[in-house]
């Protein structure tokens, strides 16, 4: 029984960093093309920044993923399930959004839906099981840090 919790710990962290990973791989251009614009807002982290925290923030989702598929079967651990693959589909376009196309207003858009992806993911959740809602708040908190920065590029560099 223990070594099925870890599997299923051990594939939705997998699972979610390689969605991670592989929008990083798609958009390696427009990652350097962002690092080399002039006009950023203020409070830009460096680089450097941006790979660590999403790192930590998809472990946490995945995490939070796992508790939920590990609780009893029911509606709500099927709706919270759906939101989440929702949500990291949303996740997964804004880098292409922004990085492969370099469409900042759209990109823009696609994170207020993320955003409010986030927010319904973390309700549903909380339905099931608190913790992994809780899990959910740093990420909410960084894609909202996440939309003033890109609302910024965007702005700076029409």
């Amino acid at each position: 029984m223990k070594k099925r919790r870890v599997g299923i710990y051990l594939f939705w962290i997998l699972a979610t960093e390689a969605v991670g990973i592989l929008a990083a791989l798609l958009t390696k251009d427009g990652m350097a093309l962002y690092k080399a614009l002039t006009s950023k807002p203020p409070l830009s982290p460096p680089s450097v920044v941006f790979p660590i925290v999403w790192a930590i923030l998809y472990a946490l989702m995945g995490i939070g993923m796992a508790r939920v598929v590990l609780s009893a079967r029911s509606d709500e651990r099927s709706d919270a399930i759906q939101v989440y693959l929702i949500q990291l589909a949303v996740n997964f376009a804004w880098s292409i959004f922004f990085f492969r196309f370099q469409s900042y207003g759209g990109a823009l858009l696609v994170l207020v839906l993320l955003l409010a992806l986030i927010v319904w993911m973390i309700l549903r959740f909380r339905r099931v099981e608190r913790p992994a809602a809780l899990l959910q708040i740093p990420y909410v908190l960084w894609v909202a840090f996440a939309a003033y920065l890109n609302a910024g590029v965007w702005l700076l560099n029409r």
